[in-house]
């Protein structure tokens, strides 16, 4: 059996070191991989957004499967790709991927769903974007729109730090085209989760709780990253919060997304706030 993962960060490694470690003893490709695949898998050197050459090394090379890791490559449309010449991937379509790809979407979708979310407002103009932060007293969120390694959303304690969140975002570009609309929405206080669940378009498999770690500093200092560190299972998701999770979190917007003619096929990500109030 052959298999490719896609992408080239630690969790393409953790990846290809479980396949590697399966009891099929599957040959396992990393494209583009790094140095710790190249040790126990064999590297290919495509960009994981390179979908047009992923998808000619699969039609040559015929792997089984297909796992893609990073979003930027779902949301560039290679599951699509994949599925339109007959190859085999595990993975969002290009439209189901906008959950992750705009947080705009991803608001209107839960918003739509009835999934309990944080109130939110979007922008494409800085001025009425400063504004909006001027017309709200207290802590408030921060996000670019589009994809940015994790580092465009920004926890800000009061409006001054809203708008140089607005700043760097908008005027400054610091996010390129990801940074074109901006979401600002309330700030939750609580105590976060992650949870990951297996989806096939019908049917939720809930996997581990757990809890990442983003910002730089010790100590929830500093700016946002892609991910300091984390730990699993997250002791905040109690046994009794399940059912609840799997009804108003995933099953809501499975069904939203049918409404919508998109079927999400592929890990479903839920970042969890757990307040005083659920």
């Amino acid at each position: 059996m052959k298999i490719l993962v896609i992408g080239g960060g630690g969790r393409e490694h953790t990846l290809v070191w479980k396949l590697v470690n399966d009891s099929t003893a599957p040959t396992v490709f990393c494209a583009p991989g790094n140095a710790g695949t190249a040790e126990i898998a064999e590297n290919i050197n495509i960009g994981a957004e390179d979908v047009d050459g992923l998808v000619e090394w699969a039609k040559e090379n015929r792997p089984d499967l297909t796992v893609v890791g990073p979003e930027a490559p779902l949301c560039a449309g290679v599951t699509d790709s994949f599925e339109a010449e007959g190859l085999r991937v595990f993975g969002p379509s290009q439209d189901a991927a906008m959950l992750e790809g705009s947080k705009r979407f991803s608001k209107e979708v839960m918003k739509a769903a009835g999934v309990p979310t944080a109130e939110f407002a979007v922008f494409t103009d800085a001025d009425k974007a400063l504004e909006h932060i001027r017309s709200r007293p207290g802590a408030m969120v921060v996000k670019a729109d589009g994809l940015a390694a994790g580092k465009g959303v920004f926890v800000c304690a009061d409006a001054a730090e809203a708008e140089n969140a607005v700043k760097t975002i908008m005027v400054d570009k610091s996010f390129g085209e990801s940074g074109v609309e901006v979401v600002i929405e309330d700030c939750l206080v609580g105590e976060e989760a992650s949870i990951l669940a297996l989806v096939d378009g019908e049917n939720v498999l809930m996997l581990a709780s757990s809890q990442d770690h983003k910002r730089v500093f010790n100590d929830d200092g500093g700016p946002n990253t892609g991910g300091m560190g984390a730990y699993s299972p997250a002791p905040v998701v109690t046994d009794d919060m399940w059912p609840t999770i799997r009804e108003q979190v995933f099953e809501r917007l499975i069904k939203e997304l049918k409404s919508r003619s998109i079927t999400y096929k592929g890990v479903l990500y839920a970042g969890l706030m757990i307040t005083d109030d659920g």
